[in-house]
């Protein structure tokens, strides 16, 4: 079968949290619902209006660059792209064409071309019948767009990439980028070739508003082209933006895809020049990062030796990341494993089937994990009690006396228990001393079960072994 080279980049929008929009003082609000009212004469493009750059949308972007290992340039200026479409007010689109604030850095591994600043769009919403009504909250939104180098082989690399873009913006709290708020969208180019290191043609896809959605609707494209080839038809792939249907899982043909000079670029006259390095200190900038996504997954891997599902899981999570930390601070690496496994899983689980059900006071989950560590509590016992002190702030040991969880090692207090499951499994012992080693973990959960989880597990084993 012939082999075909799939060639994947990205163009990935997110909107900064700043307060205000790019250009004018009206609220950046992604959560406002009445149409129409975070607007201003700026944002509207009277005549006579001026704009005047949002500085902290700058350094969002420079803060992303520096977190990337990319070159922050010193030189930037903003340039106007013209296209008319009923969502841009002013029939142009300030944005930066020749001179981005970012150039270059990595991230997933794969290299990136640029981040550039520019403005959001309004909201046209066509589901009204034989008319289309246009929501401009959103325009003069400052929205960040990056570019990555035409290097991604793969659907699952480039939907990968994007979470850990969204990952990124996040921990440098720039911005949420929710894909299901529009506040992310990710564009992705795509060609095939029957021809390693060639080009094919390119189509563009859009309207793409889950990680899920990218992943399928790049395994679709790449597919619908490869069939193409094979039946000889690859002209028929043109340049072209497509759109993705949810619902039937395709993609569908939108527009020719525009080329650069149809957008007449040219630098903005109402906005000046700028000279970056001279505007903000780069330096401390990136010395004020926090850290970041791969940073924490190392620290985590070296100090703590945890699983790497529970390390993804403190890295997306800050909450649970900033609990985990301080539950284990001044702790060896074994306690901190244990305190890993049943926060995520036992504790986690809990939360999700209650409601009602929290983070344990660290004090009392401390005080858990440390009884499971030395011995006290059996596994069983240490999830009886975290059902309890999930809701209540009782503590673990005082809930173990009570209801009987102890770890009993003691053998004269085990050895009647012991005695009396040999006696009524006499068809089990049997078949453990005709060499079934396997009956005997069988005999040690009916002894844990005659004991509430309460007896020692190695303890009661060997006991197992000598009284039979």
């Amino acid at each position: 079968m012939k082999t075909y080279y799939p060639i994947i980049g990205l163009e990935i929008h997110a909107e900064l949290n700043t307060k205000s929009k790019m250009f004018c003082a009206c609220k950046n609000d992604p959560d406002e619902t009445t149409p129409n009212v975070n607007i201003c004469p700026i944002c509207m493009a009277h005549p006579g209006t001026l704009p005047v750059a949002n500085k902290q949308a700058i350094e969002s972007v420079i803060k992303v660059g520096l977190a990337l290992g990319s070159t922050i340039a010193d030189f930037t200026e903003f340039d106007r792209k013209n296209y008319f479409y009923p969502d841009i007010p002013k029939g142009y689109q300030i944005s930066q064409y020749k001179y981005p604030i970012v150039s270059g850095g990595t991230l997933n591994g794969f290299g990136i071309t640029r981040i550039h600043l520019e403005e959001d769009t309004g909201l046209s919403k066509h589901d009204r019948g034989n008319f289309t009504l246009v929501d401009y909250n959103r325009a003069g939104v400052p929205l960040m767009e990056l570019v990555t180098e035409p290097v991604i082989h793969s659907a699952k690399d480039a939907a990968d990439f994007a979470k850990e873009l969204q990952l990124l913006l996040r921990t440098l709290g720039v911005s949420e980028a929710n894909l299901e708020k529009g506040e992310m969208r990710v564009e992705p180019n795509i060609s095939i070739s029957d021809k390693e290191g060639v080009f094919g043609t390119k189509v563009e896809v859009k309207n793409l508003n889950s990680f899920k959605s990218v992943e399928k609707a790049i395994e679709y494209e790449l597919s619908r082209m490869q069939a193409l080839y094979e039946a000889g038809r690859q002209d028929e792939i043109v340049q072209e933006t497509r759109g993705w249907d949810e619902a039937k899982q395709t993609t569908f043909s939108q527009r020719s895809k525009e080329n650069a000079h149809d957008y007449r670029y040219f630098p903005d006259p109402d906005l000046p020049k700028m000279q970056l390095h001279s505007a903000f200190d780069i330096d401390a900038m990136k010395n004020a990062l926090p850290e970041l996504p791969n940073a924490k997954r190392s620290r985590y891997a070296n100090d703590f030796g945890i699983k790497a599902n529970d390390i993804e899981l403190y890295v997306t999570d800050p909450t649970l990341s900033a609990y985990f930390e301080s539950v284990v601070e001044g702790k060896d690496a074994t306690f901190a494993q244990l305190a890993s496994n049943y926060l995520s899983s036992d504790v986690l689980g809990l939360m999700k089937k209650d409601t009602e059900a929290q983070l344990p006071k660290k004090e009392l989950f401390i005080e858990l994990i440390s009884m499971a560590a030395n011995g006290e509590i059996t596994s069983r016992g240490a999830k009886d009690i975290l059902a309890v002190i999930v809701k209540e702030n009782q503590s673990p040991k005082a809930i173990a006396e009570k209801e009987g969880l102890l770890q009993q090692n003691n053998e004269d207090d085990l050895k009647p228990i012991i005695q009396q499951v040999i006696t009524d499994n006499a068809a089990m012992v049997t078949q453990y001393k005709e060499g079934k080693e396997v009956v005997l973990q069988a005999l040690v959960g009916m002894v844990m079960k005659a004991t509430k989880g309460s007896a020692n597990p190695v303890i009661a084993a060997k006991l197992l072994k000598e009284l039979m």
